[in-house]
């Protein structure tokens, strides 16, 4: 038994007359005697339901009239675009940040229909609108983003003029969204990394409904739906968009550079790469100072947590409680893989090295002084520990630059052409 998404196209206008077609298509597969039940109804923009069924069952529910396709409820994952939009489908949103302060702003427009769900979570004339879908068992049913990746793509789309900002002390500016007037509903489907296609589809159907103007969502494709664009819910969420005036702009993915790597690549929506800003700051954001003090340095294979069952073959990778936290405490730890600063952290190293990086147009920070290593230099400092015997190393902290070559399309951007419609430019 699995959880299927049947998508019946949009020909019942009425929310009645759509259930009742649903319950009739579900009663025409039901091969045993437990009754079937809808677990959602799509009702407000377009039609279709979701419903357990076994393999067989969803074959002839396939091959029923009115029945444009069905496909199986899997889980998607988050992007990141940067489209100047009015509305938001992602992990919600944080109402205090500046970025969403209502000053100024006048009542919403009268032609908006959408609610803001209340429950730890405040709207305003500037967030006109919140709802989330699915609760899990460690989540709030909330609007509230937990997260942050949803509050970041809100920002950058229609955040509020934010002066004296930086990111964590590093790049001092002013920041701004694309369109810094515009308002935001927010429609939350995720609850961390990934969602139920089910939860994108409901959302899709109520902005639409909700009247809005403009959609983001930087949410992951699933590559074996790239030949049939009705079997993929964000496809099928944007035509629906499309047909009401709605434009949705998609984050292409981060599947690049190979070409044909897009996420998303319905031919009704604008797909959005990533791309470079104008100052650098290496592959590692180090926001710790360490005053240049020195600290002894091992190598993570020198200090298994034997107890736990590791030993230096594994350890030297760092991974989770695989550190011998008497060995490392108070030191700088070489880590083989690109992972690394979480098990550091937990072990009391004072600082991380890690390598095998690929993309070096793309910065990761760390919960402690750390930086990432070209695999060649980190041969070097592995060859200096075994060369003394009392290595010493310090981490300094980060510096930026200006990025002279910017804007160009990221290392991990996703690229075109889309292989459902190759002669329409995506990514």
């Amino acid at each position: 038994m699995q959880t299927y998404i049947v998508y019946t196209g949009n020909s019942r206008k009425d929310e009645t007359s759509s259930l009742l077609h649903c319950k009739n298509l579900l009663q025409q597969v039901t091969v045993d005697s437990e009754p079937k039940f809808i677990i959602h109804h799509y009702k407000r923009s377009f039609n279709g339901f979701v419903a357990k069924l076994t393999k067989a069952e969803a074959d002839k529910m396939a091959e029923l009239d009115g029945v444009v396709s069905i496909f199986p409820d899997k889980k998607r994952s988050l992007l990141t675009t940067k489209s100047w939009d009015f509305i938001v489908i992602d992990t919600g949103i944080w109402p205090e940040s500046n970025s969403f302060n209502d000053e100024g702003f006048s009542p919403p427009p009268s032609k908006w229909k959408g609610i803001c769900q209340t429950y730890n979570f405040t709207c305003n004339n500037k967030i006109i609108g919140a709802r989330y879908y699915g609760i899990s068992f460690n989540d709030v049913g909330s609007p509230r983003d937990y997260v942050g990746h949803g509050t970041h793509v809100a920002s950058t789309a229609a955040g509020n003029i934010v002066s004296q900002a930086s990111m964590l002390g590093l790049g001092h500016g002013t920041s701004r969204g694309g369109v810094p007037s515009a308002r935001i509903a927010v429609y939350k489907v995720f609850r961390s990394s990934a969602c139920d296609a089910s939860n994108i589809l409901s959302a899709f159907d109520d902005a639409i409904a909700d009247r809005v103007d403009m959609l983001s969502v930087s949410i992951g494709g699933e590559i074996e739906n790239h030949h049939s664009i009705f079997k993929d819910p964000l496809s099928i969420g944007s035509f629906h968009a499309m047909k009401n005036g709605v434009l949705t702009v998609f984050a292409a993915g981060n599947d690049g550079p190979q070409p044909t790597s897009l996420d998303n690549f319905s031919p009704w929506s604008i797909v959005v790469g990533a791309g470079t800003i104008e100052r650098k700051f290496g592959i590692s954001i180090n926001i710790f100072d360490l005053s240049g003090n020195m600290y002894p340095i091992i190598y993570a294979g020198d200090a298994p947590n034997t107890q736990a069952g590791f030993n230096g073959h594994k350890s030297k990778f760092c991974s989770l409680n695989s550190l011998n936290s008497l060995l490392v405490k108070g030191k700088i730890v070489l880590c083989k893989g690109h992972i690394g600063s979480q098990e550091a952290f937990r072990a009391g190293a004072i600082g991380v090295l890690t390598q095998g990086q690929i993309s070096r147009d793309t910065a990761f920070s760390f919960p402690l002084p750390g930086c990432y290593l070209r695999t060649k230099d980190a041969k070097k400092i592995h060859k200096y520990i075994y060369s003394t015997r009392t290595p010493t190393a310090t981490i300094f902290k980060t510096t930026e630059s200006e990025n002279t070559l910017t804007p160009v399309v990221a290392s991990f951007s996703a690229r075109g052409p889309s292989i459902v419609t190759p002669d329409i430019l995506k990514g």
